[in-house]
C-alpha cells in the first residue's frame, strides 16, 4: 500500500504541499517578517513590496505575517473538529454495527433524527444558546456531523463483524471491547482515513465561514476566515484584501479533497488488482 501511495502523483503532491503549509504554520513565529498584531495606521493598504510581500491591511498589519500566523488556528481548529467528529462517530458506529438489535435501533434512530436537521441552522442555534466562542463552534460542528460518520462506519463494521476471525474471537470468549478495538477498528481504519482526509476540508470551510460571519475566531487573531471578515469591511475600496485568505482557504481545502480521493484510489481493491 505504501508503494502505491508513493507512486500516486496526486497523493504525493498534495502531501508535500500540505506538509509545507503545516511546517510554515509551526515556524510562523520565527519566519514571519513582522509582528502579525502590530498596528501601523500610517502604513495601511500598502502595496506589494519587499518589506510587505502581500501588502498591509486596513490597520497597517503585514498580511503575509498574518497569513502565516493564521495557519495554526485555521488548521488546528479544523483538526480538532475532525478528531472529535471521528471519535464520537466511530464509537457510535462501532457499537451500532457490532451489537445490532436494540443498540443498533436506538443509535440509528438518533442518527436519523440528527440527519434530518439543516446543519447550518443547527450550528447557529447551538452558538446562539451557548454563546460566541471557539469551543462552542467546535462542539456545534461535532454535534451536527457525528451522525453521518456513525452511519458510514456502521456500514463498514457490518461488513466485517461476521468474518471468521471475529466469530472465532467470540467463540473463545474474547471480550467485546477487545474485539471492537483490536479487530474491528483496525479493519475499518482505511475507511476512516479516507473519510477524515475528505472531511477536514469541510471542517476548514465551516470554521472559516463561522469566523467570516463573526461567530467563530474573533479579531485580532489572524484566522483566515476572520481575516476575510475584516476584509469585507473594505471590500468596495480595497477588494484585494480578500485575495490572500480566500486563495489560501480554497487551495488547502482542494488539497485535502484531492488527498482524500488519492487515498481512496490507493486503497481501492480494484486498483490493487490492476
Amino acid at each position: 500500500m505504501l508503494d502505491r501511495f508513493l507512486h500516486n502523483r496526486t497523493a504525493m503532491g498534495t502531501t508535500i504541499f500540505l506538509g509545507i503549509i503545516v511546517l510554515l504554520g509551526i515556524l510562523a513565529p520565527w519566519i514571519s517578517p513582522h509582528d502579525p498584531y502590530a498596528n501601523n495606521i500610517a502604513n495601511k493598504f500598502a502595496g506589494f513590496s519587499w518589506e510587505y510581500p502581500l501588502g498591509t491591511d486596513q490597520l497597517g498589519r503585514c498580511i503575509l505575517s498574518r497569513m502565516l500566523d493564521g495557519i495554526r488556528p485555521t488548521l488546528g481548529l479544523a483538526a480538532l473538529t475532525m478528531l472529535g467528529t471521528i471519535g464520537l462517530g466511530a464509537f457510535m458506529g462501532l457499537c451500532a454495527g457490532y451489537f445490532r438489535r436494540a443498540v443498533d435501533e436506538v443509535i440509528m434512530r438518533i442518527v436519523d433524527v440528527m440527519l434530518s436537521f439543516p446543519s447550518q441552522i443547527m450550528v447557529f442555534a447551538i452558538v446562539a444558546l451557548l454563546g460566541v466562542d471557539v469551543r462552542n463552534i467546535i462542539l456545534a460542528q461535532v454535534f451536527i456531523k457525528w451522525a453521518w460518520y456513525a452511519r458510514m462506519i456502521r456500514t463498514g463494521v457490518i461488513q466485517h463483524r461476521d468474518k471468521n476471525f471475529i466469530s472465532f474471537s467470540r467463540v473463545v470468549g474474547t471480550s467485546n471491547s477487545f474485539i471492537l478495538m483490536r479487530h474491528l477498528l483496525p479493519s475499518i481504519a482505511a475507511d476512516l482515513a479516507v473519510l477524515a482526509s475528505l472531511d477536514i476540508g469541510w471542517a476548514i470551510i465551516n470554521i472559516s465561514t463561522m469566523s467570516f460571519l463573526g461567530l467563530g475566531v474573533q479579531a485580532p487573531i489572524p484566522e483566515w476566515g476572520a481575516m476575510l471578515n475584516e476584509a469585507k469591511n473594505v471590500l468596495t475600496t480595497n477588494p484585494i484584501q480578500m485575495l490572500a485568505p480566500g486563495i489560501a482557504i480554497v487551495s488547502v481545502v482542494t488539497a485535502f479533497n484531492l488527498l482524500g480521493d488519492a487515498i481512496r484510489d490507493v486503497l481501492d481493491p480494484k486498483e490493487v488488482r490492476s
